[in-house]
């Protein structure tokens, strides 16, 4: 069944015949996610993983996930992290007074994990852990938003007037200006006093010696840091 939303057409795929020929058989034709005026906006134009479209970047930038960031080994080195985080976690709910908000703990533990895994150190205290974490909930919210110019090209200053666009660029700013104070530490810092390798060192390593089949820039490290953290 063919559906118009506004002048994007969609099937509807109702048999299991059909599914096999799009998930299967022709699955390298129906490979690329929708590509949203937002998404290009904060996430860099297409550049990680989840959004590029299907080609040569796209199998590079697999490569680089499977082999590097998300390999056994790689997995593995990070055990003492989630071990440390783990314990000081249930060291702060054994040490509290008072009842406590396990769903925020919980995602609290999960978000110091991941970026001490990615940035090689935690953002959850301070003013500036707060505004990190703040901008990854309305990123995350700005990217499931319905707009209207999607689906409609001609009703798109409906974004503009509502805020939305404005909403999107300040967030996209903030993010950009924080991901590149952290890679500019990590690239500034003597590899002496690092504590362990992350993956800002090995996308910055990848970049640096230009060892990709395709070039990898600072916007494509952003892009991949930014969606591993909201995964």
């Amino acid at each position: 069944m063919l559906l118009h939303f506004g002048t994007v057409p969609t099937l509807v795929v109702s048999s299991a015949d059909a599914a096999r020929e799009i998930m299967k058989t022709h699955d390298l034709i129906f490979a690329d996610r929708p590509q949203s005026s937002v998404t290009r906006r904060l996430l860099y134009d297409f550049k990680d993983v989840s959004v590029a479209p299907y080609g040569e970047y796209w199998r590079q930038l697999k490569s680089i996930c499977v082999l590097q960031l998300l390999s056994n080994k790689r997995v593995q080195s990070f055990h003492s992290i989630r071990e440390e985080e783990t314990a000081l976690l249930v060291n702060k709910i054994q040490k509290s007074s008072f009842p406590v908000n396990l769903s925020e703990m919980f995602a609290e533990l999960t978000n110091d994990v991941v970026c001490r895994s990615a940035f090689g150190r935690k953002f959850s205290e301070g003013e500036n852990g707060k505004k990190f974490l703040s901008l990854l909930i309305e990123l995350l919210e700005l990217l499931g938003n319905f707009t209207i110019g999607n689906f409609i090209p001609g009703l798109s200053w409906i974004s503009r007037v509502n805020g939305f666009d404005a909403r999107v660029d300040k967030v996209s700013k903030e993010l950009d200006e924080f991901l590149e104070g952290v890679i500019r530490q990590r690239i500034e810092t003597p590899k002496e006093d690092k504590n362990g390798v992350n993956f800002v060192d090995i996308l910055l390593e990848i970049y640096q010696s230009n060892s990709s089949g395709v070039p990898i820039d600072r916007d494509s490290i952003k892009a991949i840091i930014l969606v591993r953290e909201t995964c």
